[in-house]
């Protein structure tokens, strides 16, 4: 190690987004990699509008959305920038855990190799919904409906191919004994998906909760059942599928942190720093879970994460493995 990189050490420790005592005054750039509305817009947002107060006196952070193909369209993106730690993604399981076992030949990233994984930032509860007037009196009976059809009238709606509710909802297929029975209609984002319920242009879908909690608690689409294997706080009334006719039934999303390869070790372990202050702040814990998110509260170190990262790439290659659904690159 050089003079010259000896001296650089301190001001990366703060690092390019401690604003006061940077070269740049460029704000932290965090990119969503679906349309706004849907959970992991909402999920960036209020992170965003955390996180810049513990990154120095002038922090700052903006949401940047950049859709398509479930986040991997943002993904491929990502790899290619600057690894000075102003530009990050909060990325899902879909596109770092779920999609790169589904694509044919794979994705043109490695959800290992080809980023820095700075911070777990929260669970994303799914939840089956319905449109209003799907013919069921609750979720046991929105089971039976399911499985009993015509399959042809319940076509379902998702955030998107290769998305963690696409996957969702075709195991609940599979569960039924009626994988690939289901009509699939895709939307850009968690937001379009339940809209299209709400107004009965399809059936059902299971979505992140934090993009349908609003419609549930407005009765605009009905919530039928969380998908993992516990009520969430927010909606003690709503039971689990596991308690609904389909036992064990456990499948859930997650957001987190990441950046271009090689950020140097002391500006992501700022950033993760930032992260963490930000997730021990009661007024956030509380705006994620009114919003359908759980914070994240397990050790989250930089290694923590990416050690959280394989785990969850090694989970869904069975998830995969069990729907049979492949997507085209």
């Amino acid at each position: 190690m050089n003079r010259r990189t000896l001296l650089a050490l301190p001001m990366l420790a703060l690092p390019a987004v401690a604003r006061a005592q940077s070269v740049s005054d460029r704000p932290v750039v965090l990119v969503s990699g679906f349309a706004p509305g849907g959970s992991t817009d909402i999920t960036a947002r209020l992170l965003a509008d955390r996180m810049q107060g513990f990154l120095g006196p002038n922090g700052r952070v903006v949401v940047e959305n950049r859709p398509g193909a479930s986040g991997t369209v943002a993904a491929e993106w990502l790899r290619r920038q600057p690894a000075d730690g102003t530009i990050l993604m909060l990325n899902e399981a879909s596109s770092h855990a779920l999609i790169p076992h589904a694509m044919q030949g794979g994705t043109r990233y490695d959800p290992m190799a080809d980023f820095t994984h700075v911070a777990v930032v929260a669970n994303g509860p799914l939840i089956l919904v319905a449109k209003p007037n799907f013919p069921a009196a609750n979720a046991a009976e929105a089971v039976q409906k399911l499985r009993a059809g015509p399959q042809d009238d319940l076509p379902y709606a998702s955030s998107g191919v290769g998305s963690i509710p696409h996957f969702a909802a075709e195991s609940v297929a599979v569960s039924l004994g009626l994988g690939g029975k289901f009509a699939h209609v895709p939307y850009r984002s968690g937001g379009l998906m339940v809209e299209s319920i709400a107004r009965g242009e399809t059936a059902w879908g299971v979505a992140v909760l934090a993009s349908a909690a609003a419609q549930v608690r407005d009765e605009r689409v009905r919530g039928i059942a969380i998908t993992g294997l516990e009520r969430f706080p927010a909606f003690p009334n709503i039971p689990t599928l596991a308690e609904s006719g389909m036992p064990g039934f456990d499948i859930g999303n997650w957001f987190a942190v990441v950046g271009p390869p090689r950020i140097p070790a002391p500006v992501t372990e700022a950033l993760n720093r930032a992260i963490n202050s930000a997730l021990r702040d009661p007024q956030l814990n509380e705006r994620f879970l009114v919003a359908g998110i759980t914070p994240w509260s397990r050790p989250n170190s930089p290694a923590d994460t990416r050690a959280f990262f394989q785990a969850e790439l090694d989970k869904f290659k069975g998830v995969v493995e069990r729907t049979g659904v492949r997507m085209e690159s």
